[in-house]
């Protein structure tokens, strides 16, 4: 899952980068409000960590212009306004929560998880698919009710395709969301990590649609 933080004080940014990243996001973060803009208009992120108070375009600007653009991605906002009428104006923007400074960073990932899930249509933190099911709060998968050991960049994996289950997956589509764009990754890492995943979760649970990608929860499941 892949995550735009957008964030111009240097310490809480790279705190919450470094509680993203052991979650198990894939941070992108920018400290100016138009290069926030900017990506948040071009790329595709799977959540955005937004603050209000920030150089160059403040945050609810680019709320609204995100918006405005079509641009769906589920957004928490943070910010150390603790007026209740700015709030209301965030929501009202289109912003999915709001979490005012200072704030507890177990209760970020909990917020931040929860709008993602409901993006994806899954309110519930377990996302079942098939036999296969994820818990997003401990990070786990079990399949048939037997738990599955797998490596940080596994779960990733099961858990972008569980969020965009019944969705074919391109390989480019798949690095950039586990990988983050790193050159030392390529469309063949990907391809390694999925036969790892299937020899583990079962050869059927994850399905090749040839030139379209892969698919979690398609006719195989």
């Amino acid at each position: 899952m892949k995550i735009l933080l957008v964030e111009d004080d240097a310490r809480i940014a790279r705190n919450l980068a470094e509680a993203l990243g052991e979650a198990g996001f894939v941070v992108d973060h920018e400290a100016n409000g138009n290069e926030a803009w900017f990506k948040g208009d071009v790329n595709d992120y799977d959540g955005v960590i937004l603050d209000l108070g920030l150089p160059g375009l403040d945050g609810l600007s680019i709320l609204r212009r995100w918006r405005q653009a079509g641009r769906e991605f589920p957004i928490l906002v943070l910010t150390a306004r603790g007026n209740w009428t700015e709030r209301v104006e965030g929501i009202e923007a289109g912003a999915d929560d709001y979490l005012p400074k200072p704030f507890q960073m177990a209760e970020v990932l909990a917020r931040l998880r929860a709008i993602t899930r409901r993006a994806a249509g899954a309110a519930d933190p377990v996302i079942c698919v098939g036999d296969l099911a994820l818990d997003t709060r401990r990070k786990q998968v079990s399949v048939g009710g037997a738990p599955v050991e797998l490596t940080p960049h596994e779960y990733r994996l099961v858990s972008y395709l569980a969020h965009n289950r019944g969705r074919a997956v391109s390989q480019s589509e798949l690095l950039d969301h586990l990988y983050g764009g790193d050159a030392a990754y390529s469309t063949n890492s990907v391809e390694v990590l999925v036969g790892r995943v299937r020899r583990k979760i079962g050869a059927g649970v994850i399905e090749t649609r040839r030139g379209y990608g892969y698919v979690l929860g398609g006719e195989a499941a």
